[in-house]
């Protein structure tokens, strides 16, 4: 069930990813789920990894951040 806007995303997705991450994660998504002949499951993970890759969670907040140059040295 590929996502034709970020507003059909699952609520946990759009309560908590900024928009410019949920639109990472919609794209992510639909492409997964085309890729990976329509295994759901395996498509919202490889979302959330597209995700992982420019954001991170704090841990002190639990919002979402764009990922600083400095992040990726860890």
């Amino acid at each position: 069930m590929p996502y034709q806007q970020i507003s059909d995303l699952p609520e946990s997705v759009r309560e908590h990813l900024p928009k410019h991450a949920q639109e990472i994660y919609r794209a992510a998504f639909n492409s997964a789920w085309e890729e990976y002949g329509h295994d759901e499951a395996r498509a919202h993970r490889v979302a959330w990894g597209a995700v992982e890759k420019h954001y991170v969670k704090d841990d002190r907040t639990g919002e979402w951040k764009p990922k600083s140059p400095d992040d990726d040295k860890h």
